[in-house]
């Protein structure tokens, strides 16, 4: 069993049963939370009966590490993870504000390199994945190219941030945000990834503020809906992609089952709901989805909702001919959207030259795969 998986209360329930104190659980979570222990050897607080029994019945790393790439620019690291039963899953470091080479990993090092820690201005921006494969089938993203595999647990969802938040560490630096934008769709996985957020957000633990994670979903309206209900702090972001059903089913399946429509009313519900604003990610495809045609239909279905455009250029997948917009198209689009009241940003695309960008994960061993 993977010791991530557990929440405090199941470890503590767990624990009585084994008939340690309830305290004995708080300094497991600590350990694991806050001095990002990932070896038995290392709860030095615990007796050594205790940290036996812990290396006997649980896991405490879910992955192996199969290779990782660093962009050429050393702004992105994409780490590819093997879990036991054999799938392939990769998350992302990015960081911004800081040209400072990147670590690698501590169990390829031999001395760590001397960069500065976390400073104002400076963020290090973690994408996680939530599953093995997607089931959506996205035409333009490698993920839903390759098809869903199954489910990642609660515990091999948190692994990934813990994973990132060791290596930040070793080099007096933070984790700063989390964005669960990685394999897979987020609302498929809904119970395993709220149990996630809910362990990262912990004050007793790792106390990663709520604001600071990013929800992605292609726009599964009931678990939108449910999302809302829930009234978390967590920030959500639909893919939208087109403004229009036809051309929306041309490129994101999903729309099949559930129309634009829908899902703009679901976002309005969570609007009013938790009075924060939704963002709609907008991959921009040369002659597809960048034209101010498509910039004023978006404008028009979005009059009077709390929202921002997120647009970044389609990153190339093998599965997918479109090709990425221009910069001035990226602009004119930006502007046509500002003129009518809708804020929107043009993203960053980041990792590129290592198939790390949105859409580009597919679990592979090399760029290019």
């Amino acid at each position: 069993m993977l010791l991530y998986d557990l929440d405090l209360p199941a470890l503590t329930s767990l624990l009585t049963q084994w008939g340690e104190p309830a305290y004995r659980a708080r300094q497991i979570w600590q350990g694991l939370y806050v001095h990002l222990y990932d070896s038995p050897s290392q709860f030095t607080n615990l007796p050594n009966s205790l940290r036996a029994r812990l290396a006997e019945q649980f896991t405490f790393t879910p992955f192996t590490v199969k290779t990782w790439l660093d962009s050429a620019d050393q702004s992105t690291r994409k780490t590819l993870f093997q879990l036991p039963d054999g799938n392939l899953i990769e998350a992302v470091l990015m960081r911004y504000g800081d040209p400072a080479d990147m670590p690698p990993p501590s169990s390829l090092r031999d001395t760590p390199p001397n960069i500065g820690g976390s400073r104002r201005g400076v963020r290090r921006t973690l994408c996680i994945s939530t599953q093995a494969g997607c089931a959506m089938g996205c035409v333009f993203c490698a993920t839903g190219q390759m098809g869903f595999r199954r489910h990642l647990t609660s515990g091999e969802i948190v692994a990934q941030v813990m994973y990132y938040a060791r290596m930040l560490r070793e080099v007096n630096e933070n984790v700063t945000n989390i964005v669960l934008m990685g394999m897979g769709e987020p609302f498929h996985n809904y119970d395993n990834v709220m149990a996630a957020i809910d362990r990262l957000n912990d004050p007793q633990g790792f106390n990663f503020g709520a604001r600071r994670i990013t929800l992605s979903t292609v726009g599964l309206v009931p678990q939108i809906r449910r999302f809302a209900d829930e009234k978390r702090q967590v920030n959500l972001a639909v893919s939208l992609h087109a403004a229009d059903d036809d051309e929306r089913l041309a490129i994101m399946p999903v729309n099949k089952r559930y129309k634009i429509d829908e899902v703009l009313e679901a976002c309005r519900y969570y609007i009013e709901k938790t009075h924060r604003r939704v963002t709609f990610e907008w991959a921009l495809i040369s002659g597809v989805n960048d034209t101010p045609e498509a910039a004023h239909k978006l404008a028009a279905r979005l009059k009077g909702l709390l929202c921002h455009v997120n647009a970044i250029p389609l990153n190339p997948t093998a599965g997918y001919a479109g090709q990425a917009a221009s910069r001035q198209r990226a602009e004119l689009f930006k502007q046509t959207l500002e003129q009518a009241g809708v804020p929107c940003t043009i993203r960053m695309r980041r990792g590129i030259d290592i198939n790390a960008g949105c859409g580009q994960l597919a679990g592979s061993l090399k760029p290019g795969d």
